[in-house]
């Protein structure tokens, strides 16, 4: 249950100047931020509309102790300069650091991912691991395959409402980021995972104690058939139920569902039903016209769901969200000759193999929840760090 900050915006319309632009109508209240706060890292392939994802746990009264980035639609260093592109127009850039996360998946490369198509035919979608593009990332895509220490500023320069960032990465890998902030709060770090479990499985591996000792972890991913195609109008989309954020790095994903986190939750093919159309997008601006919400009305696709914004909103708010779940459990095939390389197996006890650990699966979530909750956040983020009450430094 959130707590309203009525006196804040009672003052904050007393003092507010007539050329303000922020709305007139009242303002859905915000959470008071307190030392009990729960505590969160999101770890993403961040791009220029995935900071949703961490509006909504700063909104549900979360204290995001910062972000991590990986590589999974794109290298973890273009990957993170968008989250830091993010939080400056957000106002947040000086209470939420960024850690860059590992170049390379623990043993996928680019060579060994398209091979892997010859093999088993194509996937539908390839992630960093599409083959380099320089045409594509002239006209403002992300970087793939090729180095990846290169940058493209274009993917910041060409959309609307957005440019490169000012600032730069905190000290320090995401990994190591992960492991300190879990041994400095132990028993109260929620991890988010939006993209490839890379930087969590080096974190396991760098302290034995890590994933024990955190709150638990959220998964966007783990979709259970591949080969299925969902209805998306008339259209059938193949690439709703293909798994890059495990396929990209199957071996860090298998030592991550095997940790022994207190509670691990995969949300994947639940997050299929939120795909804003264009009247969703232009709401977001015309009930509150602020940098965020025209970023998304100009950027975000109204082809694809807001995948990690629903495992997000799963998180936060668990019991409003969540319409129906299982607790198995699953393992990751990392057998590379596999048709099913880099994909979920899910087992009832009785036939499970040895070493493998129950989670919690969501199978369908509230869509209409999940879109207002969405909206909201963007219509009323926090307007900079002195709304959110605490640094994320750690």
């Amino acid at each position: 249950m959130l707590r309203p900050r009525t006196l804040f915006y009672i003052l904050a319309l007393l003092f507010s100047s007539p050329a303000s632009t922020h709305p007139s109508q009242p303002l859905p209240s915000l959470p008071i931020s307190t030392n009990t706060q729960p505590k969160v890292i999101l770890d993403n392939d961040w791009n220029p509309t995935a900071f949703i994802a961490f509006l909504l746990p700063l909104y549900y009264n979360h204290a995001v102790l910062g972000l991590a980035s990986d590589t999974a639609n794109s290298w973890a260093l273009q990957t993170g300069l968008h989250a830091l592109a993010s939080l400056e127009i957000a106002s947040l850039s000086s209470c939420i650091p960024v850690y860059k996360g590992s170049d390379y998946p623990l043993l996928q490369t680019a060579h060994t991912f398209q091979t892997y198509e010859v093999l088993h035919g194509k996937l539908p979608w390839k992630g960093v691991f599409a083959k380099e593009n320089a045409t594509n990332e002239q006209l403002g895509n992300d970087p793939t395959s090729g180095d990846p220490r290169r940058v493209v500023k274009e993917a910041f320069t060409t959309k609307e409402h957005y440019g490169f960032p000012n600032g730069s990465f905190a000290e320090g890998s995401a990994a190591e980021f992960l492991v300190r902030a879990v041994r400095e709060n132990p028993g109260q770090v929620r991890i988010f995972s939006g993209g490839s479990l890379t930087n969590i499985a080096l974190a396991v591996r760098l302290d034995a104690d890590f994933a024990k000792n955190t709150a638990g972890l959220w998964i966007m991913g783990g979709y259970v058939d591949r080969f299925l195609e969902q209805a998306v109008g008339d259209v059938l989309r193949a690439d709703l139920v293909s798994d890059i954020n495990f396929v990209v790095d199957p071996e860090a994903t298998k030592i991550v569902l095997t940790a022994d986190f207190p509670n691990i939750t995969l949300v994947a093919n639940s997050a299929n039903g939120v795909i804003p159309d264009q009247a969703f997008l232009d709401e977001l601006v015309a009930v509150n016209d602020n940098p965020l919400s025209r970023l998304v009305r100009a950027n975000q696709p109204t082809y694809l769901p807001f995948w990690d914004e629903t495992a997000a909103a799963v998180m936060v708010d668990r019991e409003g969200v969540v319409l129906d779940e299982v607790e198995v459990y699953v393992d990751i095939d990392t057998s590379y000759h596999s048709p099913f390389y880099g994909y979920i197996r899910p087992y009832q006890a009785a036939l499970m193999p040895p070493g493998l650990r129950k989670v919690k699966y969501i199978n369908k979530v509230n869509d209409t929840k999940v879109a207002e909750m969405i909206k909201t956040v963007v219509q009323f983020p926090p307007r900079d760090c002195s709304e959110l009450g605490v640094g994320g430094g750690v």
